[in-house]
């Protein structure tokens, strides 16, 4: 017999585990059979050789099915992980300047970032601060604003410049298609 199953973050609970004092029954062949006491629907499955699994427990009253429970946790997980395997993970790169970086390197990291918004990834553009570079964020904002401008054609703001620190970063996202 089961006790719980936990699969992912639901539980499952099945059988004698079962703490309501009524619940909506669906039988076997998938028929709903209504609201039924607890103990004829443990009587049902009994009768059927199978499990009575609670598939809704926050429901009023809770439904309950009658079904293999090996069978229906497998299901269950199998889901979980197509579901997973479906999810879509945006990878995030990051470019980092100081206010004193050269037109010329800062012309490399700009291309590097155009490549990647192509590939459809995020990008932070992290201005670094040394000494007596905080006093002066304005000639960050300065460059921050052209590298937007030149990369409008791939990405498009997604955060504005905000300071975190000694820096300034500000988030570009790919252009929707």
């Amino acid at each position: 017999m089961f006790k719980e199953r936990t699969i992912g973050k639901t539980k499952y609970r099945a059988n004698n585990y079962i703490r309501s004092s009524e619940v909506r029954l669906i039988d076997a062949d998938g028929e709903n059979r209504g609201v039924v006491p607890i103990k004829e629907a443990r009587q049902t499955a009994h009768e059927a050789g199978l499990d009575l699994v609670e598939v809704a427990p926050n429901a009023r009253p809770p439904v309950c099915k009658v079904m293999d429970l090996g069978k229906f946790l497998y299901e269950q997980e199998k889901k979980r992980q197509k579901a997973r395997k479906a999810q879509k993970t945006i990878e995030v790169k990051e470019i980092r300047l100081r206010p004193k970086t050269t037109e010329h390197h800062r012309g490399f990291k700009v291309r590097d970032a155009r490549r990647w918004l192509e590939e459809g990834k995020k990008v932070n553009v992290r201005i670094q601060f040394r000494g007596r570079e905080i006093h002066y964020p304005e000639i960050a904002m300065d460059i921050l604003r052209g590298i937007a401008q030149e990369l409008s054609d791939v990405g498009e703001v997604e955060h504005r410049p905000s300071r975190e620190g000694h820096s300034l970063l500000m988030i570009l996202a790919p252009l929707k298609t």
